[in-house]
């Protein structure tokens, strides 16, 4: 199947600007625009609700023929997303639909565009229903799933409505999912789960898996440490004012690093990552939690870490924070949830652990230097099945019109 001629026009929505790729849901956004834009021109429509991001955008000038990027401020638009609330209706897609993306949209359909690559499923209300116009979908994990497992977790009267955002957003997806020519999921776990949800669209949904820079993210040459002098440090990466994230290191650092302290007396907890909530920020403690913020390259911070944590309970999807520390060599230990979907082998890659006892297990296994050869393992499977040139090579295939048609070879994709 030959893909699009170089220079084909393309829309490509993304539900927040896909730079910089320093966050999981920007990354793959990143990747699969520079992937696209080696063979298409690239008119993006996104929104920019962080002000530092609007200082990115001449890089993506650079690799777009024309870029839309609508300001919002998140206070305002949650409450724009309440008022909006209609039977049947997500918050999250009230709090991503915006007249003025609409309206360049339609100016850009009108220009004859027949070709739109749609990141989220909360975007793709603004092309659903186009007659003539192909649609790929990247739905990236089942969203909805979230809210379900939060719904779980949570009290009433919370739950009511982490369980109402569930139904109407899988409503969404489902009709997302039907209306588009293809939905790609981050990995063949995602596909299979909403597969089993919405069976109408199976035929459709592919898997793309998450890549890692291994060039960027290697081992060599070692940066200085950015490390106040002491002992070993376990670090954790990520936004740290998304939920799982929050909940992630506080059961860390009150279930599992007390009791690896008592061995490792030494021993240090870094939670590198931006907007760290307040309950993140209350974990600091000198000489045993360091909260960063910000930071301006997480490398370093891998690189002088003698374990790499991912105490993840919910995880959808393929975890950056997990392949960026495989690619570094870092010896990784993660909780199920955070491992599905990888193409590692657990104890031989990464060890997989639930359970506090379990996990610190890990750890200090890791600490006692009884899995010298982790961190070499972890960047040889990393190398071999999340590099993005292998996981992102089929893509513009899938913008082909002549593609259209579900292909049983191509239910995944660099598997």
């Amino acid at each position: 199947m030959a893909a699009a001629a170089p220079g084909h026009d393309l829309l490509f929505l993304a539900h927040r600007i896909p730079y910089p790729p320093d966050k999981g849901e920007k990354i793959r956004a990143w990747h699969m625009l520079s992937a696209l834009a080696r063979t298409h021109r690239i008119h993006l429509g996104c929104f920019i609700d962080d002000p530092d991001d609007a200082a990115h955008l001449p890089v993506l000038a650079s690799h777009c023929a024309d870029v839309a990027a609508i300001r919002i401020d998140r206070r305002r638009q949650r409450l724009r997303a309440l008022a909006r609330l209609r039977p049947g209706r997500s918050l999250t897609a009230g709090y991503f639909a915006d007249p003025r993306l609409a309206a360049w949209v339609r100016g850009k359909l009108a220009q004859g565009i027949d070709r739109a690559f749609v990141y989220c499923s909360s975007m793709a209300p603004y092309v659903m229903g186009v007659p003539g116009l192909h649609r790929v979908l990247d739905m990236v994990d089942v969203d909805s799933a979230k809210w379900a497992a939060y719904a779980g977790r949570t009290r009433f009267p919370a739950r009511l409505i982490w369980a109402r955002e569930a139904r109407t957003l899988l409503a969404l997806e489902r009709r997302a999912a039907a209306d588009f020519d293809h939905t790609l999921f981050v990995s063949d776990v995602e596909r299979a789960a909403f597969a089993a949800l919405a069976p109408e669209a199976a035929g459709r949904c592919i898997a793309l898996d998450n890549g890692v820079d291994a060039q960027r993210f290697a081992p060599l040459p070692v940066p200085p440490s950015p490390y106040p002098p002491g002992g070993p440090v376990a670090v954790f990466t990520g936004t740290m004012d998304y939920r799982p994230n929050v909940d992630a290191v506080g059961w860390f650092v009150r279930e599992v690093l007390p009791h690896l302290r008592a061995r490792h007396p030494g021993l240090r907890f870094a939670i590198v990552g931006a907007s760290p909530a307040p309950a993140v920020q209350r974990l600091a403690a000198p000489g045993q939690v360091i909260v960063t913020g910000r930071v301006a390259d997480v490398r370093p911070y891998l690189a002088h870490a003698a374990v790499a944590v991912a105490p993840l309970d919910i995880a959808r999807g393929i975890q950056n924070k997990v392949l960026e520390a495989m690619a570094m060599a870092r010896p990784v230990v993660a909780t199920a949830a955070a491992f599905a979907g990888l193409h590692a082998v657990a104890g031989a890659d990464l060890l997989v652990a639930d359970g506090a006892e379990a996990f610190g297990a890990a750890v200090s296994a890791v600490l006692d230097g009884r899995h010298p050869g982790l961190g070499a393992a972890g960047r040889a499977a990393v190398l071999r099945h999340h590099a993005w040139s292998a996981t992102l090579a089929r893509l513009p295939e899938l913008l082909d019109p002549a593609g259209a048609a579900p292909l049983p070879e191509m239910q995944e994709i660099a598997s």
